[in-house]
């Protein structure tokens, strides 16, 4: 298998950081960024590239593709790992915390692509890997902005990848379900902190409890999702998107076959 050179980015926790471990044993040139380069420490004990990377700065993006560049002369794969969830009824979240969202889940993954095409169209060929969720296929009270930004992902994807064909370059779609991680813990108290003294302050704590029971008692190792990364990754033949995690299949299925009325009374027992 030939070595490969990737940039993966929010590598300083949770799937991130267990894809960028993972590619690093099977002998492939790993660029881990992050926000948060003090956490990252092992990583480049293990023998990982450090990259500090904003997604939502157009220049701190544009310094980390080109410090690949320059060093490797190419990118063959980027997996746009960067993201989290901002919970909160729509009503609560303002619109600053909301475009955040976006920055960071949509937009930053956007420009992280835009970075490494034209450079992928010159060689013919390359991988672009956007981990989004199962989130982006059906809806649950509370998570309006983090939803619509998962929903956006899988059509920017979709489209991504039909427009990129001819040059040969394969756009992947990682969708985890409920995964351990630090993802559910931010977004809870997310919900928490926006919903406090509000309407939806009663709803928002049967929800961070339910969330905080699935994280200790069902939720999947991040492991799990950095072997489908590896996959998507080194295959001769990825698929087009890879579903793995506690719950991704079984709810992406209800959403897509129950009657929308059902579905929508699941969540609002649970969740309100």
């Amino acid at each position: 298998m030939d070595s490969k050179v990737i940039l993966i980015t929010g590598a300083s926790s949770g799937i991130g950081k267990s894809a960028a471990r993972l590619l690093l044993t099977k002998g492939h040139t790993v660029y881990a960024a992050a926000r948060r380069t003090e956490k990252m420490e092992d990583l480049r004990q293990e023998g990982a590239h450090i990259i500090k990377l904003d997604v939502t700065s157009e220049e701190s993006s544009a310094a980390a593709v080109g410090q690949v560049l320059d060093e490797q002369g190419r990118i063959d794969v980027l997996v746009n790992n960067a993201g989290y969830g901002q919970y909160g009824a729509i009503e609560n979240v303002g619109t600053a915390e909301a475009q955040k969202q976006f920055d960071v889940n949509v937009f930053g993954l956007a420009r992280m692509c835009r970075l490494v095409l034209p450079g992928m169209r010159e060689r013919n060929e390359g991988r672009i890997i956007n981990v989004g969720s199962m989130a982006g296929h059906f809806c649950e009270p509370h998570g309006g902005w983090y939803h619509a930004s998962k929903h956006a992902v899988v059509g920017l994807s979709g489209c991504l990848r039909q427009e990129v064909h001819g040059f040969g370059i394969k756009v992947i779609q990682i969708e985890p379900g409920e995964i351990r991680s630090e993802w559910s813990g931010i977004a809870m108290q997310n919900l928490r902190e926006s919903s406090a003294g509000t309407a939806y302050a009663k709803g928002a704590e049967k929800q961070s409890r339910l969330y905080a029971f699935g994280d200790r008692h069902l939720a999947t190792g991040p492991e799990a999702v950095a072997k489908a990364i590896a996959a998507a990754a080194t295959c001769r033949r990825p698929r087009l998107t890879y579903r793995t995690g506690f719950g991704c299949v079984g709810l992406t299925l209800a959403s897509a076959i129950l009657p929308r009325r059902w579905f929508d009374a699941i969540f609002i027992g649970l969740f309100t």
